[in-house]
């Protein structure tokens, strides 16, 4: 199943072959050696990859550039196109050899993540839509593999508290649990954020989040596919699966705002949403487009706005409004009374989840665990859209309490799909 935001197979290549060219020169300090593992001997971490679409084999490349005894053990996949292609591209890479994914080792079908699971992997990567991601998460953890989980981690709050559970039992098992919310492991972002902590604009008042860009991906129906196949492929356009844009792509934007707040996440909030361009039963039941107003317990506001529209303006960026000053968090910059402008190379982000997982698997930091905000930021997310399609005003602990279920316990290719319903404010109501 492939997974929106990530690089085409061309984008993907060319960036494989920059980081493995910098690794053999040895300009990236993060990819040499890192402590040892398994009772004090190195070894190879055998790798599992669950979702084999672009963000999938983007998150593949960069665990394997991130130390160089990682070996690509299985893959999984619902469909065996998107696990041939997969594969067939990461074998052309610069990290190809690495890749040791024999037939016996590549599992198609729904139950790919069992499979996965049991080939002997050490590391979970999941890259599937996000409706499977509370199951997922809690089958690598139960067995006791180390998680790399894409954003965001649910669809709806009882999936999101199955995530809470589960990465409650990861910690309790040292077990490593990287989220893909990627701006938490931004060079940039992160030295501007404990700036902003740090006072830099003294009391924060008001931030403005956007992710406002144009329509991603479709793939028409072809003969032979069922409702399901059909979904699947196009998962974006599904909330049961994707949880709408808010969810699969804003997240990151409401991420940055909750993590500007000292990770306080907001009590409240109200929501304009609909479907204005997207209104073909292609693009399912998801809107193409919010303005969200979240409110803090201190009476701070957070507005944000996402759009998907083509040949619209488009905008990706935090503005912070403090009493003493102002930032634009994506460009890395602070004015008033202690100016700031981030000046020197920043690492790839999206390796960086990597190079500091891998690190924290094989001993050489502490382990890491995301679960926190990136639960909570999928609620903060999941309750803007709730303000969306109901035209109410949710707050969280409504949100969080929600008994919603969007995603069914089982999934098979013979199930009765979802309805497509799209919400109408005003009209639907919140449960």
């Amino acid at each position: 199943m492939n997974q929106s935001q990530g690089p085409s197979r061309r984008s993907f290549l060319q960036t494989g072959s920059a980081l493995a060219a910098a690794a053999a020169s040895g300009s990236l300090g993060a990819l040499r050696a890192a402590a040892p593992v398994h009772g004090g001997a190195r070894s190879p971490l055998k790798i599992g990859l669950v979702g084999c679409g672009g963000r999938g084999n983007g998150a593949a490349a960069q665990a394997l550039t991130a130390d160089p005894e990682n070996v690509l053990w299985s893959l999984g996949d619902a469909f065996q196109d998107r696990l041939d292609g997969a594969l067939t591209g990461l074998k052309d890479s610069d990290v190809g050899k690495r890749v040791d994914v024999p037939k016996e080792r590549q599992f198609v079908g729904l139950d790919a993540i069992d499979k996965v699971i049991g080939s002997g992997v050490d590391v979970v990567l999941l890259a599937t839509p996000p409706g499977f991601r509370p199951m997922q998460i809690e089958k690598c953890v139960a067995a006791g593999k180390h998680i790399f989980a894409e954003k965001p981690v649910a669809t709806d709050a009882p999936g999101v508290r199955r995530v809470w559970a589960a990465g409650e039992q990861a910690k309790q098992k040292g077990l490593t649990l990287v989220s893909g919310l990627c701006y938490r492991y931004h060079d940039g972002r992160r030295e501007l954020i404990k700036r902003l902590h740090d006072g830099a604009i003294g009391e924060i008042l008001a931030i403005e989040g956007d992710y406002i860009t144009g329509e991603l991906w479709s793939f028409p129906r072809k003969s032979g596919w069922t409702d399901l196949e059909w979904q699947l492929r196009n998962w974006l356009y599904y909330t049961w699966l994707s949880g709408d844009h808010i969810a699969e792509q804003h997240i990151h934007t409401l991420d940055v705002m909750a993590w500007i707040k000292q990770d306080q996440y907001p009590v409240k909030a109200v929501s304009l949403g609909g479907r204005q361009t997207r209104v073909d039963p292609l693009f399912g039941n998801v809107f193409d487009h919010f303005a969200t107003i979240y409110e803090w317990a201190d009476g701070t506001r957070g507005h944000a706005y996402c759009r998907q529209q083509n040949n619209c303006w488009r905008s990706s960026d935090e503005y912070v409004l403090g009493s003493k000053g102002r930032a634009k968090v994506f460009e890395h910059q602070i004015t008033g009374p202690s100016p700031w402008q981030l000046d020197g190379k920043m690492r790839d982000m999206y390796q960086t989840e990597h190079d500091e997982m891998f690190e924290a698997i094989r001993g050489k930091r502490p382990p890491i665990n995301n679960t926190e905000y990136m639960c909570k930021s999928t609620m903060m997310a999941i309750m803007g859209r709730m303000a969306g399609y109901t035209g109410k005003q949710i707050t969280w602990d409504e949100a969080w309490n929600s008994k919603e279920v969007l995603m069914p316990d089982q999934v098979s290719f013979d199930m009765k799909v979802p309805p497509v319903v799209v919400a109408q404010p005003g009209i639907t109501r919140f449960s």
